[in-house]
């Protein structure tokens, strides 16, 4: 059996920035904690950036995981919503690489098919699969549900490189 990976899962956003941290051991995934960092809307931009990063930091620090992996946003019709959206999701991938974390990326289509096996199901489908997964979890919201199965899908996409990886060394 491989040795365990600890992963935390993260859903950018500005106004909340859902984690979740579990650790991988094989085929096994056993849930640690997850949660949301939420920002107040009416504050400056830089200042809610700034409260992503430490509250991103502050997780790292209490839970020490291994690996990070990102879910990638979609655009949005409104471009300033997506340019918005955009500085958040630098945050979230700056803070784990800055902490020395390998961060992968994993788009939202990517992550549904990796846990219900459908690319375009619905949010309370992918976290009643999660919570199948991880029998006893509770969600703090569904962004945090969201970080539970990009980690979830970043625990499976990065066992099966890992195997492919092995094959192709022999």
């Amino acid at each position: 059996m491989s040795s365990p990976r600890r992963i935390i899962g993260l859903d950018p956003g500005l106004q909340r920035t859902g984690w979740g941290v579990i650790v991988a051991e094989g085929n096994r995934l056993s849930h640690i904690a997850n949660g949301v960092i939420q920002t107040m809307a009416k504050a400056p931009i830089p200042e809610r950036l700034t409260e992503i990063d430490a509250g991103i930091s502050a997780v790292i620090s209490e839970f020490h995981p291994d690996e990070a992996a990102v879910e990638e946003t979609f655009l949005n019709r409104n471009p300033g919503t997506t340019l918005k959206l955009g500085l958040a999701r630098g945050v979230v991938l700056l803070t784990p690489a800055r902490a020395g974390l390998p961060v992968s990326e994993y788009a939202a289509k990517e992550v549904k098919k990796s846990l219900v096996g459908y690319g375009s199901a619905d949010k309370t489908q992918v976290a009643a699969m999660a919570s199948r997964l991880l029998p006893g979890v509770e969600f703090a919201n569904e962004d945090a549900a969201d970080a539970i199965a990009v980690a979830i899908c970043h625990a499976h996409a990065s066992q099966t490189m890992n195997r492919w990886a092995k094959v192709a060394n022999q």
